[in-house]
């Protein structure tokens, strides 16, 4: 595994930005955190468009289900549609228990869904096990893909 990890927050309230950092603050290996405030903003970012050109790759995104100025679902099917943002874990979290938002949700192809919990130990615990899950847990595609890219160039 690489020492270093990215993660993209796609989310518009501050203090839930601020609670996010402060649950994966210390977590092994480090991880470095960029934030895009809505979903134009994140879609720039992950194209590398604009004053993003040089954004680091995300080895997991949050979303925010319901942003401002954007719809969270098709931002999602957006990334889920390209060939290489396709492949990068996306975790939803929002406050939202509706089944049609839990049904849009895996529809549109999120990794997950993840209810924002009101007590405080319970969010930022919620936040560190969905860390620890995508980036050091579960095998996933991207990284098959790469090592598969790098055993053949060997060859």
């Amino acid at each position: 595994m690489s020492s270093h990890r990215e993660i993209l927050i796609i989310e518009d309230n501050p203090a839930d930005v601020r609670l996010m950092r402060e649950a994966l603050r210390g977590l092994q290996p480090s991880i470095h955190i960029n934030v895009a405030s809505d979903g134009d903003e994140a879609l720039l970012f992950l194209r590398r468009k604009g004053a993003h050109a040089t954004a680091p790759t995300p080895d997991l995104i949050f979303l925010d289900f319901n942003l401002p100025k954007s719809d969270s679902r098709e931002i999602l099917r957006q990334l889920k549609e390209d060939s290489q943002l396709g492949l990068i874990p996306v975790a939803v979290l929002t406050t939202s228990d509706a089944e049609r938002d839990i049904y849009d949700a895996y529809e549109s192809h999120a990794n997950c869904y993840l209810r924002k919990p009101i007590d405080l130990d319970a969010f930022l615990n919620t936040i560190r096990s969905a860390a620890h899950f995508w980036l050091e847990v579960a095998h996933l595609r991207a990284e098959t893909a790469h090592r598969e890219a790098s055993r053949v160039h060997l060859l």
